[in-house]
């Protein structure tokens, strides 16, 4: 999967957020305040070869925002130009991943209606009651393609109720070093739920803190990756098409 970040800088809105990336890459480069601001691959998507062909080719799954929020206020400015360009190449699918899914409708472009069938909507959820909060909302969108990303999974939570008409859930966990731990224990229940509703299950990422079969892995970034994949806890339903996406 391909990344896209067409702006940088974020601000805190759940619990999720409380090692945010985009803090973290702020005081390590030493700057004092959040700014946001375009990035210089703002137009990636539509960038092209001497040839004239696209620099990312049909068939790529672009991820939007890994280190902002595609539906976060300070970016409305910018986000009409990026859903011209989510049109131009309905050659791509794109994720967009946000924790704002409230903001739906002040951030869809006019000609959206019931969707487009290239983009898919990922509404982060990390506890039962973020769950509660925002899934209900998130259901009744009008939205093509569905995803709940479990990012980060900080306890067990109950999705069932909510994932009739979603595609797949992906769980990932907390990869700061100072994050709170993901429990495998917690992973079985979800994927039953997703059995039982013809859902996709992914276990994307450990996180830097795994506690499985009663033993903690202090993970690298590298590691969360393989140590999820190696887990084979992932499901597919097999009376759907897949979009196998990994955040």
């Amino acid at each position: 999967m391909v990344t896209w970040n067409p702006w940088k800088g974020c601000r805190r809105c759940s619990e999720g957020c409380r090692f945010c990336s985009s803090e973290r890459l702020l005081k390590k480069k030493g700057e004092q305040e959040l700014v946001f601001e375009k990035t210089k691959e703002f137009e990636a998507p539509i960038e092209k070869e001497k040839n004239g062909e696209y620099k990312i080719p049909a068939g790529d799954i672009v991820g939007t925002c890994a280190g902002s929020d595609f539906f976060v206020n300070e970016a409305d400015r910018w986000r009409d130009r990026c859903w011209k360009m989510i049109r131009e190449r309905d050659d791509l699918m794109f994720v967009i991943r946000t924790r704002r899914i409230e903001r739906f409708y002040d951030c869809i472009p006019e000609d959206w209606q019931l969707g487009y069938d290239n983009v898919i909507v990922a509404c982060a959820v990390e506890n039962q009651a973020v769950a509660d909060e925002k899934l209900p909302i998130f259901l009744e969108l009008p939205i093509k393609h569905r995803v709940v990303l479990c990012q980060p999974l900080l306890e067990l939570i109950n999705l069932e109720p909510y994932l009739g008409d979603v595609e797949s859930v992906i769980v990932v966990g907390e990869s700061s070093k100072n994050g709170r731990l993901l429990d495998f224990e917690w992973l079985p229940d979800i994927r039953w739920q997703c059995i039982n509703t013809n859902t996709d299950f992914i276990f994307g990422k450990c996180g830097a803190h795994f506690l499985k079969d009663g033993r903690m892995h202090n993970l690298g970034s590298r590691e969360q990756r393989e140590l999820a994949k190696k887990s084979k806890i992932d499901y597919y339903c097999e009376s759907r098409e897949h979009i196998l996406i990994n955040i």
